[in-house]
C-alpha cells in the first residue's frame, strides 16, 4: 500500500489512504494481541514464548514504521514525491516479501534450503536503504529546496530508512531464535 500510494501520489486522497494504512496497523496490533492471549494458554511452544514475542514486536515494528511514513508526508504536507522515496519504498517492500517468505517457511526451517540466504537478503537490502538515504538526503540539500522542505523530506527519509532498520531487526531476530534453537 505504501509503494501504491507513493507511486501514484494524489495529495488530496493522502487523509483516506492514512486511515486505510492505520486501519491494517491496527488489525496488526490486534493479531497480536490475539496471539498473547493464545500463546499464555498454550503448554508446551515449539520455541520459547519470548522468542515468539521477540518476533512478533520486531514486525509490529515494521508496521508501525511504515504508518509513520505516510504521516510525516501528511504533517510535512507534501505534495510531489521525491524519486529518492519511491526507490527507498521499493527496498521496503522487497524487504517485507523476503521477511514473509522467510517466516512462510519458520516452521520448517532445519530444513528450508534457501532460508538463511532470505534474511542475508534483508541484511543486504538496509545496505542499499543507507545508500539510496545518503544520496537522496544530499540531494534535497544540494537541490537548495526551501529550509521547509529540506526538513520534511530530511524527516522522511529517515522513516523511510527506520522501515529498512526494522524489516533487519525482524531478520536480527528470526536469525537469532534459529541459533537459540539448532
Amino acid at each position: 500500500m505504501l509503494r501504491d500510494i507513493l507511486n501514484n501520489f494524489k495529495p488530496d486522497e493522502l487523509a483516506e489512504r492514512m486511515k486505510e494504512m492505520h486501519d491494517i496497523e491496527h488489525a496488526g496490533d490486534i493479531a497480536k494481541h490475539v496471539m498473547t492471549k493464545k500463546l499464555a494458554k498454550e503448554f508446551i511452544t515449539p520455541i520459547e514464548r519470548e522468542d515468539i514475542m521477540d518476533m512478533a514486536e520486531a514486525i509490529d515494528n515494521v508496521t508501525d514504521r511504515i504508518e509513520d511514513v505516510l504521516i510525516r508526508v501528511y504533517i510535512f504536507n507534501i505534495t510531489e514525491i521525491r524519486e529518492e522515496a519511491k526507490r527507498m519504498t521499493e527496498v521496503i517492500v522487497k524487504c517485507c516479501e523476503a521477511l514473509k517468505s522467510a517466516l512462510e517457511e519458520f516452521h520448517n526451517f532445519r530444513k528450508a534450503k534457501d532460508f538463511n540466504e532470505k534474511i542475508i537478503l534483508v541484511n543486504q537490502l538496509e545496505e542499499k536503504a543507507d545508500a539510496i538515504y545518503t544520496e537522496g538526503v544530499r540531494k534535497i540539500y544540494t537541490d537548495r529546496l526551501e529550509p521547509l522542505l529540506v526538513h520534511a523530506w530530511y524527516e522522511t527519509l529517515q522513516f523511510l530508512e527506520d522501515c529498512c532498520d526494522a524489516c533487519e531487526d525482524v531478520a536480527d531476530v528470526i536469525e537469532m531464535v534459529i541459533m537459540k534453537n539448532t
